[in-house]
């Protein structure tokens, strides 16, 4: 294979790593290249288990074919998501309502809130739910605490379900900081499980502004349920900045990108 060709892969694999698909038909325009070509790269590097080619392109290979336990997406990403927290709590000023979704990454968020006043927090993880606790106890953290109810979910340390979703309707959050397990350009923020997404759409159709909180190795991804499209989202947080090609599209829709240094 020539350096023209190896590069020729690269783009194909980044632009899988953004978009979770790509499709001959356009990658014979980008590359300027015969078809053939396409499907000879897209076969080499389904050999190498980087791709899997389907009908008229290929897609990206999700290895977290199911949601990875609490306790093992805590150790995943941790400097970077600690990063994210620091960014996202940035943004919460005096006096604000806030939700904070279940995951490692916006519990992070937590720990750096204890120079905020007055706030009133809502959530539906245990973890968030004790780190309060144990901060509010320890003068460390000034406001009240709302746990959103409902059926417990033991593996991901999270409540939800219908009755949860009746909860959270009823609360009106200033910024909601949401917890995501995929994101595309074209599908929006994505969730592993209908139940966490949908108690998610519910707070994002209720609050003020909606901040979502994600490491780059969610970039691409597309899971089973659909939590929001772009156009309901204000702000995304991300270790990385925004791959060039969403930029536009971003703008277009008003979506903030802050890079989390």
């Amino acid at each position: 294979m020539s350096l023209v060709g190896e590069e020729r892969k690269s783009i194909i694999l980044d632009m899988l790593n953004l978009e979770g698909q790509v499709k001959t038909i356009d990658l014979v325009k980008k590359l300027n290249v015969s078809s053939e070509t396409i499907r000879r790269y897209l076969e080499e590097q389904e050999d190498e288990n980087r791709l899997k080619r389907v009908y008229g392109g290929a897609v990206k290979i999700n290895l977290g074919g199911e949601e990875p336990s609490y306790l093992k997406r805590e150790v995943l990403y941790s400097e970077e998501k600690q990063r994210i927290g620091k960014a996202a709590a940035s943004l919460v000023e005096d006096n604000d309502v806030i939700f904070i979704d279940d995951g490692t990454t916006p519990l992070q968020l937590i720990r750096f809130l204890m120079n905020k006043n007055n706030l009133t927090v809502l959530t539906m993880s245990m973890p968030a739910l004790h780190l309060l606790i144990e901060y509010k106890n320890k003068d460390l953290f000034s406001g009240e605490i709302y746990l959103i109810g409902g059926k417990v979910n033991a593996t991901h340390s999270r409540v939800t379900g219908s009755i949860a979703e009746k909860m959270a309707a009823m609360f009106h959050a200033d910024k909601a900081f949401i917890s995501i397990d995929g994101i595309v350009l074209s599908n929006g923020i994505t969730s592993f499980d209908a139940e966490r997404g949908q108690l998610a759409s519910r707070v994002i159709e209720n609050a003020k502004q909606t901040i979502v909180m994600t490491d780059s190795s969610k970039f691409g991804l597309t899971q089973l349920y659909r939590i929001a499209d772009w156009r309901d989202i204000d702000i995304v947080i991300s270790e990385v900045e925004a791959p060039k090609d969403w930029q536009e599209t971003l703008e277009e829709r008003g979506v903030v990108w802050i890079a989390a240094k």
